[in-house]
């Protein structure tokens, strides 16, 4: 067992499977010998070879396009969009080509690529470089979504998605890549290894898609959550003293509705947290599901903290970031209701 931050845990999972498995392959923009524009590919071609990984032109839907071709001849690639905010280009092949490969042909193709892309906000990247765009992929039928919050979840996840038969969008937000971030900004940046989720196995594990987390138990109420908005909540909660139940997804789509039921039977009472834009953000579904399946429970109106509906500023950074303070708030807005 080794302390990782999550860039280390992310580098370990593809080090993992490229030795395991010589169908996986990695590729994108400064992958290979600068090892990845945050060095979470670092030194992988140096091990593997440049036929394992290696740097593509700057053009994301040509990188998408070549993924799903490998992937239908049976290749698994992991593919790099080297910001989140750069993915738009490639949306199409997404959409139209990778997420539609296995209906089309009637199971004689797949796409099992996984693509990895650092996303959102908290480091100051203005309006192209901090941008969430999960909820476009929760609504293609046909594609998965992932965003983990901590170092072993993201191996275990990572490679789970790697073995994955169809495409999988690999969401791993930025701002937690050295540290967990409780939304304090003028605070000390607190390491990885002071946590107990970077306490990371060396060899291969999985971590299941489709199945969310626990990470504080509590009967006031729930908390639904994923990325680094899981450790905004747990700060909210404690700074606010309410006893929350904090869920955290890990998997967006296809979304662990079971988990989520149960806890706020538990509770009835619910608020969503993500930093995405609000408006048709995923915390929008969330609150639907929870709705629809949790209507008896509720207690209080659904809260949703979210990011607001305009680009991300880069003046006013952390008055658009869900910080812990508007999170408590709404946390003691449910209680009172």
């Amino acid at each position: 067992m080794a302390t990782m931050n999550m860039i280390q845990a992310l580098n370990s999972a593809m080090d993992v499977m490229l030795t395991k498995n010589p169908d996986v392959l990695i590729f994108g923009e400064d992958v290979g010998f600068f090892g990845g524009v945050f060095r979470a590919t670092d030194g992988l071609q140096k091990k593997h070879g440049v036929q394992r990984c290696f740097d593509s032109p700057i053009g994301e839907a040509g990188i998408v396009a070549t993924a799903i071709g490998m992937g239908a001849y049976g290749l698994r690639p992991v593919i790099e969009i080297q910001f989140a905010d750069y993915i738009y280009p490639a949306y199409d092949q997404l959409v139209s080509a990778a997420a539609r490969l296995r209906y089309r042909s009637a199971g004689d193709f797949s796409a099992p690529i996984t693509l990895r892309s650092p996303y959102g906000g908290g480091i100051f990247g203005g309006q192209t470089h901090s941008q969430s765009p999960e909820a476009l992929f929760t609504h293609v039928c046909g594609l998965k979504t992932v965003i983990p919050s901590n170092p072993y979840d993201a191996k275990g996840l990572l490679i789970s998605a790697i073995e994955d038969d169809d495409p999988v969008m690999f969401f791993e937000p930025k701002r937690i890549y050295n540290g967990p971030f409780d939304g304090h900004h003028d605070r000390a940046v607190t390491p990885w290894s002071k946590h107990p989720a970077s306490d990371v196995p060396d060899t291969y594990y999985t971590v299941p898609l489709g199945k969310a987390a626990i990470v504080r138990e509590g009967s006031d109420l729930t908390v639904l959550s994923y990325g680094t908005m899981v450790h905004v909540s747990l700060a909210a909660a404690l700074e606010a003293g309410i006893d929350a139940e904090i869920v955290d997804l890990r998997t967006l789509m296809p979304v662990d509705i079971e988990t989520i039921t149960q806890s706020i039977e538990k509770t009835g009472r619910c608020v969503i947290v993500h930093e995405a834009t609000r408006t048709s953000g995923y915390g929008a579904e969330l609150s639907a599901l929870v709705q629809e399946n949790c209507f008896y429970h509720l207690e209080a109106p659904i809260e949703r903290v979210a990011g607001w509906d305009t680009p991300y500023p880069h003046a006013f950074e952390w008055q658009y970031f869900p910080g812990p303070g508007r999170v408590a708030d709404a946390m003691r807005r449910v209680m009172e209701a």
